[in-house]
């Protein structure tokens, strides 16, 4: 755990004290009774810094889900990135991230990968952004499986529309590719801002393994209606 975490520890690190910070949080809760008892919640805390010369990004993020007081989903995920601004609209970085999946072919995940990325839209409105590199992936199979260490192809791509003064709509992509599996995680969905610093959204996100044990699902997905909270309250 401690040797999973240690990428993510030196990237804070390297996070300057004079950026300027801005953070951001989200909840969602379900709950049903009656002929049958569910209840879920998710929730994301994130903080970005910022300042003429480097960006830097964390965020910790939890799912729990109950059916008739049996644990359907309980996910949890911390990753950290970091970059040095080339210009306007390029830069070098490096991003690390770490998730444990109690109902995922794997128990653990852990990557770290530096990246070159790139905005190719950057206006108020309108944003597209893409970014890759190589880096290496520790994770360990689901009931005992045994541990894989692999070299690692990351890609990532962000997509953020506004379409009017109070809606956005986003979509993003990351990919992690190795010789052992491919994992991947799209985000889709709109905010709709409630007033300066609350926000509405609603949002699909699948995930996908490529390999996975019998009796394991390849892909699990999420449906989420959250209220988002920001200093800031652009509603991403």
């Amino acid at each position: 755990m401690i040797r999973s975490l240690l990428p993510l520890a030196l990237l804070a690190l390297s996070a300057p004290a004079a950026a300027e910070w801005t953070p951001k949080a989200e909840l969602g809760l379900v709950n049903t009774s009656g002929n049958s008892n569910t209840s879920s919640a998710n929730g994301k805390f994130a903080i970005k810094g910022e300042d003429e010369l480097w960006t830097h990004e964390y965020f910790l993020a939890a799912l729990r889900a109950e059916a008739d007081d049996e644990a359907t989903a309980n996910r949890f995920e911390l990753g950290a990135k970091t970059a040095r601004l080339l210009g306007e609209r390029q830069y070098l970085g490096s991003a690390a991230r770490h998730e444990r999946d109690d109902f995922s072919a794997y128990e653990h995940q852990s990557t770290l990968a530096v990246n070159y990325g790139a905005w190719l839209l950057k206006e108020d409105d309108h944003t597209f952004q893409l970014e890759g590199g190589p880096g290496l992936r520790h994770a360990r199979l689901a009931d005992g499986g045994g541990s894989e260490t692999d070299a690692l192809l990351r890609g990532y791509a962000d997509y953020q529309h506004q379409v009017t003064e109070s809606t956005q709509f986003y979509n993003t992509l990351l990919v992690e590719a190795t010789p052992e599996n491919t994992f991947a995680q799209n985000d889709i969905g709109i905010a709709v801002s409630i007033n300066k610093t609350l926000a509405l959204k609603a949002g699909f996100q699948a995930r996908h393994n490529t390999e996975a044990p019998e009796g394991v699902k390849r892909t699990d997905t999420l449906t989420s209606v959250n209220i988002v909270w920001s200093p800031r309250a652009r509603a991403r």
